[in-house]
């Protein structure tokens, strides 16, 4: 669709539409001004370049009708789109960045978290790029880094592997580094996994406990359970999150992340469309409520959830670079909004290796990472456990996403974490093997044909 007769059409909805729709209008500004104001003052990444590779290519046909600036000064970012909507997007230090919408408190002081802990995992590498000893693995990395000659392109920025917890090749684009953050996406998810594990291992959470929501006492809402939000059966009608383009924008999901100051209260109004445990839907809302849940059984503030998610987790891993991002409420974005380095993504990937033990010390409740890597009933057509993608469903011989992958050369014992365009971390224990790739692939499934070739080039080279 050209782009006049774009803003032709989104004109008249901005000016008469129900609610809904105006947050919809509003998504690409604020998708805009958030992602470049995280890119820039959390990764350290050139504006314009991951707008034209990270933010434009998401919003087409809109991304002709966007423009933003950045104020290096004050730490924010103003975008607009279409002439029709404004937004500004602040950074809040260790809480990353924030769209200020008409219901957000103005920006306070901002956090200040404590002295990072000794990490408990060994060094994973020296400073410097580690470049491949086997030329199997250089041949994969040339294979994961190469870039079609025109659209769809992969643009990946990052590959790390790591063997025996050891970095044994890694690779970066231009303009990125070893210490260079790196949004996760829908990998978060697997770290607000790892959240509640913890919890579960401290004994304030249980997997089978139901949410204390008062609106849900008198309906179906009412059983669900920890577990069902972790593996995508709460059955609330709240969208869907498999997708992302342009088209997304109208959806609940979306404009929870980019139109709304509180999200967990969003979700919270969703109503039922099944009941619990018996419909697998793939939603960021359901991990919004559960890091709503962090939030609350860490302290009830942003200030204490980063505390705790930094002592807990970042810091025993050496997660140096990893920042978690807030909404208004001091909630994660639990669903979305990482950022990290691919080696942090990478000492990530070992906790659950290691069966969530770190130097010596559980982090993570004992038989956690297989109930992480469990095949939820219902999305055998995916393949998903609890916060992870799992390729622990069946044989090669069966039918599905995980049986393909099998096929392919990922190993059937092995698991992930994924998020949009193609953020990766790719976990098999029978080969002691994390896989990291990160980057802005807009191939299909984020380029997961390129995944499985970079899995199966590197198992095999260790075989």
């Amino acid at each position: 669709m050209p782009p006049r007769l774009l803003s032709a059409l989104l004109l008249p909805l901005a000016l008469t539409a129900c609610d809904g729709a105006r947050r919809a209008v509003s998504v690409p500004a604020h998708f805009t001004s958030h992602q470049i104001c995280s890119a820039v003052f959390v990764g350290g990444l050139d504006a314009a370049t991951f707008f034209d590779q990270g933010v434009a290519p998401q919003m087409r046909p809109g991304g002709a009708l966007t423009r933003y600036q950045v104020d290096y000064d004050t730490g924010t970012v103003t975008a607009r789109f279409a002439g029709l909507v404004k937004s500004k997007a602040v950074y809040e230090g260790p809480a990353g960045c924030r769209v200020l919408t008409a219901e957000d408190p103005p920006p306070g002081p901002r956090i200040a978290l404590p002295p990072p802990a000794p990490a408990l995992l060994p060094p994973i590498a020296g400073p410097d790029v580690v470049a491949p000893a086997d030329p199997t693995l250089t041949a994969a990395l040339d294979r994961a880094f190469a870039e079609p000659d025109k659209a769809p392109h992969r643009w990946t920025k990052a590959v790390v592997i790591l063997h025996d917890g050891k970095v044994v090749a890694e690779r970066y684009a231009p303009g990125v580094g070893v210490d260079t953050p790196l949004i996760g996406w829908s990998m978060t998810k697997s770290v607000t996994n790892a959240l509640i594990g913890i919890l579960v291992r401290q004994g304030k959470l249980t997997v089978d406990q139901r949410l204390d929501v008062p609106a849900w006492d008198h309906d179906a809402r009412r059983d669900i359970t920890v577990d069902g939000l972790l593996r995508m059966t709460s059955g609330l009608d709240f969208g869907q999150s498999l997708t992302a383009d342009w088209t997304s924008m109208a959806d609940p999901t979306t404009q929870m992340v980019y139109a709304r100051a509180d999200m967990a209260a969003m979700v919270e109004a969703a109503p039922a469309k099944a009941a619990p445990g018996q419909v697998w839907t793939y939603s960021n809302g359901n991990t919004l409520l559960l890091s709503r849940l962090i939030r609350q059984r860490t302290g009830g503030s942003g200030s204490e959830v980063l505390a705790f998610a930094h002592r807990e987790l970042f810091d025993p891993l050496g997660m140096e670079h990893a920042t978690l991002e807030l909404d208004a409420t001091g909630t994660p974005i639990g669903s979305s909004h990482m950022w990290a380095t691919a080696r942090d993504w990478a000492r990530f990937g070992q906790l659950f290796l290691d069966d969530g033990v770190v130097g010596g010390r559980r982090l993570l409740p004992e038989g956690w990472v297989d109930y992480s890597a469990r095949l939820t009933p219902g999305s055998e057509d995916f393949g998903y456990g609890a916060g992870f993608w799992t390729n622990r469903a069946g044989s090669a011989n069966n039918g599905g996403a995980a049986a393909r992958r099998v096929r392919a050369g990922m190993p059937a014992d092995s698991f992930m974490a994924r998020g949009n365009q193609g953020q990766s971390i790719v976990i098999i224990p029978s080969a002691r093997l994390v896989i990291v790739r990160l980057g802005m692939s807009y191939l299909p499934e984020g380029d997961i044909l390129a995944l499985e070739r970079l899995v199966a080039d590197t198992v095999a080279a260790f075989k």
